[in-house]
């Protein structure tokens, strides 16, 4: 099976906002444009997306940039991390030694009142295994750079923290293929056009 897994496009929102389950909507016009997002890449079987308006709204507009893409089923497992208080606040104001908490224990720790990243991923995860690896099929991913980052740490076997330096803009897709023993990263960040 193929994953390709797609990070929504540019959100209306301020720059250095902290929001995860923020139902924002996207830039106008759209960026970065979706038919450069899907430039090049061979048609899914399937898409499916986080529920987030900026993941349904990226999905319906790369499904209008080309003929014959299915609709996208929507899927709750994929959203984004709940940052609880923290939400719709600037990352700048959030209090030091808060922040200093949550790196203490990135996995636990929980001082916002929202999600964990460890509940986070096992959402994501459970999500993940539940996928037919040896069907063959070519799906996509319309998500977020939280839960690609656990997605990507769940088939490579790694840690979340070693993930995080990873560059993952607007728009980016990440390739996985699953199946046939050990999943494999064909390629991380690639923003086609």
């Amino acid at each position: 099976m193929e994953v390709l897994l797609i990070r929504h496009a540019q959100p209306e929102v301020a720059a250095g906002i902290c929001y995860g389950s923020l139902d924002l909507a996207l830039t106008t016009p759209v960026t970065p444009d979706p038919a450069r997002v899907v430039a090049g890449l061979a048609l899914p079987h399937r898409i499916v997306t986080s529920p987030a308006l900026r993941a349904r709204d990226t999905a319906a507009q790369l499904i209008a940039c080309m003929p014959d893409l299915p609709a996208a089923d929507i899927e709750p497992r994929l959203r984004e991390m709940d940052f609880g208080t923290w939400e719709g606040q600037p990352w700048a104001e959030i209090p030091r030694d808060a922040l200093d908490l949550w790196a203490a224990d990135l996995m636990g720790a929980c001082p916002h009142g929202g999600e964990t990243p460890a509940q986070v991923m096992a959402r994501v995860a459970e999500w993940a295994d539940a996928l037919d690896a040896g069907s063959g099929a070519r799906l996509w991913v319309v998500t977020h750079a939280g839960p690609m980052r656990m997605l990507a740490a769940h088939w490579l076997g790694i840690t979340l923290a070693q993930t995080l330096h990873w560059s993952l803009g607007f728009g980016a897709t990440c390739k996985f293929t699953l199946g046939d023993g050990a999943p494999r990263l064909g390629w991380w960040n690639r923003v086609t056009g």
